[in-house]
């Protein structure tokens, strides 16, 4: 999209909460799977939640991510609202 000059903040904002999300939610599984020692510093495991969480937080939260792509989505939605809307007749 970029090559071809076009807008793609949604999109971008679209790939960053679920990456991001993602990662944190695997982490967290990897945790869970290793119990009390994937809280250790023995596995990176603990490391890679940090992280992970550091990007779910970092250049832009997963809340601002989800506003971002709504306003996006909104204002896609405007004009094909006001495209189908019924033309009104004169007031009687």
């Amino acid at each position: 999209l970029q090559d071809q000059t076009k807008n793609t903040t949604k999109e971008s904002a679209m790939a960053k909460l679920f990456a991001s999300e993602s990662a944190v939610r695997i982490c967290d599984r990897a945790m869970q799977i290793h119990g009390g020692y994937g809280y250790s510093r023995d596995l990176p495991i603990e490391r890679y939640l940090r992280d992970a969480k550091l990007c779910e937080i970092g250049e832009g939260t997963s809340q601002v991510q989800r506003l971002v792509i709504a306003r996006h989505v909104l204002k896609e939605a405007k004009p094909l609202k006001l495209a189908h809307r019924e033309p009104r007749g004169p007031n009687i």
